[in-house]
């Protein structure tokens, strides 16, 4: 059961961790390597350093738990690589069609997911902006999304 605990924690604790990071850093003091993700001129975005450090983090803990009993530090480093796959699909492969276009599944929580990053997407600029976290947003994206149908 702890096994499951701590997978959650990395899972979870990765997007809070990154929510943040992306709030306060990305559109702040950090926002000359976040712009390129804001404006994209192609395939690769100097952005992407931000999943390489997020990645090597998660790495980090693989190996530091799988050195001996596969403790709580694997557990979590498999939460956050399992997040990584996650965020890569909803984020660049349904949300922003990076790799190739993928048909939206007909979800709401999937499409008032890609409406949230589209909403954050809207601006181009630092500031103003809105809905920082991938899984987690605001309820007023469902309501969005269902008056839309």
């Amino acid at each position: 059961m702890m096994i499951v605990f701590w997978f959650l924690v990395g899972f979870v604790g990765i997007e809070v961790f990154a929510t943040l990071i992306h709030k306060y850093l990305m559109h702040g003091p950090l926002w000359f390597i976040h712009e390129s993700h804001h404006r994209p001129k192609g395939k690769f975005e100097l952005n992407d350093l931000f999943a390489v450090l997020f990645a090597g983090i998660g790495i980090a803990l693989l190996l530091a738990g799988s050195i001996g009993d596969f403790d709580y530090r694997f557990w979590i480093g498999l939460g956050i690589s399992v997040y990584g796959g996650v965020y890569f699909y909803l984020h660049d492969v349904l949300v922003h069609r990076r790799t190739f276009a993928a048909k939206t599944p007909e979800i709401p929580y999937i499409k008032a997911l890609r409406h949230a990053h589209r909403m954050h997407h809207k601006h181009v600029n630092k500031q103003p902006s809105e809905s920082f976290g991938l899984l987690f947003f605001n309820w007023r994206y469902f309501s969005a999304v269902k008056k839309a149908r």
